[in-house]
């Protein structure tokens, strides 16, 4: 037999224990009678609308209820749109075609840069591109990001 108890290295004896003091009080320790049941109150999230209304309405208001309309079946892929920045375009070739494309511009061949491929869907118009004329596809272009390519000399190709 083990000599430990949980309570650290000596184990206490029976005699010193507080239960041996509260031997024939009633309520042993825990006030009036009704007191000391196991779940008085209920368990869990119970009477939030009926006897623990006020803390649900103080502490959680909005909890009980509806709001809006039901959307059976919600489904999350037709509002599926990565977008790519326009300063980050180039970045979807490589430099070698990037530069390629830049010392042989009179040759009247484009590069051309299929944002679909690459997994995005929309170009937004955010920051600069090099002066030099390019070919994009996408699904979706902002008004700003087909600007500054067709300022350049480039082209915005929709693709289905």
């Amino acid at each position: 037999v083990s000599t430990q108890s949980t309570w650290g290295l000596f184990k206490m004896t029976v005699r010193l224990r507080k239960t041996r003091k509260l031997r024939g009080k009633t309520t042993f320790g825990h006030g009036r009678i009704i007191k000391n049941r196991k779940h008085s109150g209920g368990r869990g999230n119970a009477g939030g609308q009926h006897h623990h209304r006020i803390n649900f309405d103080k502490y959680h208001p909005g909890y009980f209820g509806k709001v809006g309309m039901r959307h059976f079946h919600l489904t999350q892929q037709k509002y599926f749109c990565p977008t790519v920045n326009l300063d980050k375009v180039w970045s979807l070739v490589t430099e070698q075609a990037r530069e390629h494309y830049a010392k042989n511009q009179n040759e009247k061949k484009i590069p051309v840069i299929d944002c679909v491929k690459a997994g995005y869907y929309k170009v937004l118009g955010k920051g600069l591109l090099p002066k030099q004329p390019v070919i994009v596809k996408a699904k979706f272009f902002s008004r700003i990001a087909e600007e500054k390519i067709k300022a350049v000399g480039g082209a915005c190709v929709t693709v289905a």
